[in-house]
C-alpha cells in the first residue's frame, strides 16, 4: 500500500456509489446501503463490523481463505441477513488495498446472496459489478 490509508469513491453504479476502503475501520454511516469495497480480510470481525452498516453490496480480500474459511467467514455473515458479498483472491489484488482491489481483483468466493445476482467466481472485479449494479438491492430488501 502506497501513502498510507484510502477512502474514495470511484464511482456510481445502479444509484449506488462505489466506496473504495482499504480498511473496514474506515467505513461511516454515510456508506450504508452502497457498494464497499474493502481491502481487508473477510475474517468474522469484519463481518460483524460490515453488518453494522448494511451496504448494497460487500466486497473483501480472501487472505487466502485460510484455516476453516477464516478468511472469508464474513461472507456468510452477511448472507444471514440477506446481504450479498465476495471476496477476492489474494493472488489478484494486494490486501489493504481496495484501488488494486477494484482495478485487479478477480472474485473468488461469494455467497449465496451474491450467487443469486449472477455474481460469478473467476468475474474481473469492477466488471462483475458495473455489469450487475441494477440487480444490487439496498440492505433489508428482498433478493
Amino acid at each position: 500500500m502506497k501513502g498510507g490509508t484510502v477512502k474514495r469513491v470511484v464511482k456510481e453504479a445502479g444509484g449506488r456509489e462505489i466506496v473504495l476502503i482499504d480498511s473496514i475501520t474506515m467505513v461511516e454511516i454515510g456508506d450504508s446501503g452502497q457498494v464497499i469495497v474493502s481491502g481487508s480480510h473477510g475474517g468474522a470481525n469484519v463481518g460483524e463490523i460490515t453488518l453494522r452498516y448494511a451496504p448494497s453490496l460487500a466486497v473483501f480480500n480472501d487472505a487466502g481463505v485460510g484455516k476453516d474459511r477464516a478468511g472469508v467467514i464474513a461472507l456468510d455473515i452477511l448472507d444471514e441477513q440477506g446481504i450479498p458479498a465476495l471476496a477476492v483472491d489474494h493472488r489478484s489484488a494486494r490486501i489493504g488495498d481496495a484501488g488494486d482491489m477494484w482495478e485487479n481483483g478477480i472474485v473468488s468466493t461469494l455467497n449465496g446472496v451474491a450467487e443469486r445476482l449472477g455474481f460469478k467466481v473467476g468475474a474481473k472485479l469492477s466488471e462483475a459489478v458495473e455489469e450487475l449494479a441494477e440487480k444490487i438491492v439496498p440492505a433489508g430488501l428482498t433478493v
